[in-house]
């Protein structure tokens, strides 16, 4: 457990992970059932955040309910290419992550865009940047997995 996070910050976490209101205040609402103010929330995740303490904080959208698309993407690249092609890849807006792997496809990444079409066009757009075949694999059935972690 890290001991730089407080009581407060611990609640924060640990209740958030739950849900988050959906409302015309949801930062206000949610402070209110940790007994904070909306400003001490939104400063405490602006610093968990720049911290590192937290990595993402936001929503996970279906994008295919909303008619985009989502894939799980890989890529073979040689080492010597690898930090090159990464940056080219991660500057686009629709690239969610992107891992190295020990694998003859070293570079696997998340895309989501806004539609089906957008997503062929992006990865044209990858392989025309980067002169490398994207590997897609879209999702074929969803599953959920309820992943809490108290801190």
């Amino acid at each position: 457990m890290d001991e730089s996070l407080d009581a407060i910050n611990r609640n924060i976490i640990n209740r958030l992970q739950y849900g988050f209101p959906i409302s015309d205040h949801p930062f206000r609402e949610a402070a209110e059932s940790l007994n904070i103010t909306e400003a001490e929330l939104l400063e405490r995740i602006r610093v968990m955040r720049e911290s590192g303490i937290l990595t993402r904080f936001g929503p996970l959208f279906n994008a295919e309910e909303m008619g985009g698309a989502f894939s799980l993407c890989a890529m073979k690249i040689p080492a010597a290419e690898f930090d090159t092609v990464a940056e080219k890849i991660n500057a686009l807006p629709q690239v969610a992550h992107n891992y190295q792997r020990d694998h003859a496809m070293n570079m696997w990444f998340v895309l989501a865009t806004e539609s089906f079409e957008e997503k062929l066009e992006t990865i044209a757009e990858i392989e025309q940047q980067t002169g490398h075949r994207v590997y897609d694999m879209p999702k074929e059935k969803e599953y959920f997995v309820g992943l809490y972690l108290k801190v």
